[in-house]
């Protein structure tokens, strides 16, 4: 069922399936994509857990955030819509930056105020820069300044972005300009440090020839995160859950057996 929310004057859409008397689990999805993306997820518990699948702001019917938003701000939008919903102890589970958005959940939360988390091939983690890294950086800055320069500001700012789409992946050539900005914030906070302060138990579940988020990663936070384990699929990419649907169904209700088969 289709329902929406508004937080802080931010319309927000979710679907709520499964069984209302269950377990509550979030799901939170990549980036770019909507609650559609992760339906296969939800499917996979929903026949006696409740399922919130919601669009994160300014993806799917959910409304674009009024500034530039970090993490921090839409892990607060989902913390409040919990609130709002007065769900008690829920379980999380995130696909890429859903994932990050769930580390900066629980990193700032109450111990106690989840029950479970899942990562799944999750963003939250800086890579290391390569000097060609920086050169491009570096380069795109220069060009950026000597753009607002000789071509002024209309001109130049249609320049720039011009140069944005092409230097930038899919997801961000797709977005719209504000939330390229968001994107551009986001995927430069680096949320290790943060990893410590999970304590809830946390499945990591990844492909093993994911290149957005490589293994390398989940191995970090699988030693920060205390109580943390990991399952990696041979042969499986960035949406691991949809190149192993059934390995992935059987990890899952084996992680979530206790509330798949008793009553909160």
């Amino acid at each position: 069922m289709e329902k929406e929310i508004e937080i802080d004057g931010l319309k927000l859409r979710y679907e709520e399936s499964g069984d209302p008397e269950g377990h509550t689990v979030i799901i939170l999805h990549g980036w770019g994509c909507n609650h559609t993306t992760v339906r296969s997820i939800a499917n996979s518990i929903s026949d006696k857990l409740r399922v919130i699948s919601i669009d994160l702001p300014g993806h799917g019917d959910s409304q674009e955030p009024s500034e530039i938003w970090g993490s921090d701000d839409f892990a607060d939008a989902i913390l409040k819509l919990i609130d709002n919903l007065k769900i008690h102890k829920p379980s999380l589970i995130g696909h890429s930056f859903g994932g990050r958005t769930i580390i900066a959940m629980a990193s700032k939360s109450d111990t106690d105020r989840f029950n479970k988390i899942v990562l799944i091939d999750s963003a939250g983690l800086t890579p290391k820069r390569s000097l060609n890294y920086y050169y491009k950086v570096y380069s795109y800055k220069a060009f950026k300044k000597l753009a607002l320069t000789i071509f002024g500001e209309e001109n130049g700012r249609k320049m720039i972005e011009k140069s944005l789409k092409k230097r930038g992946s899919a997801d961000y050539q797709a977005a719209s300009p504000k939330m390229r900005s968001i994107m551009s914030k986001c995927v430069n906070e680096d949320l290790r440090k943060r990893l410590h302060a999970i304590h809830q138990p946390t499945l990591l579940i990844w492909g093993e020839n994911d290149t957005a988020t490589p293994l390398t990663d989940a191995k970090i936070m699988e030693k920060y995160i205390p109580d943390a384990g990991l399952v990696s699929f041979p042969n499986c990419g960035h949406y691991s859950f949809l190149d192993n649907p059934i390995g992935f169904r059987a990890v899952i209700r084996e992680f979530f057996k206790t509330e798949l088969f008793s009553k909160p």
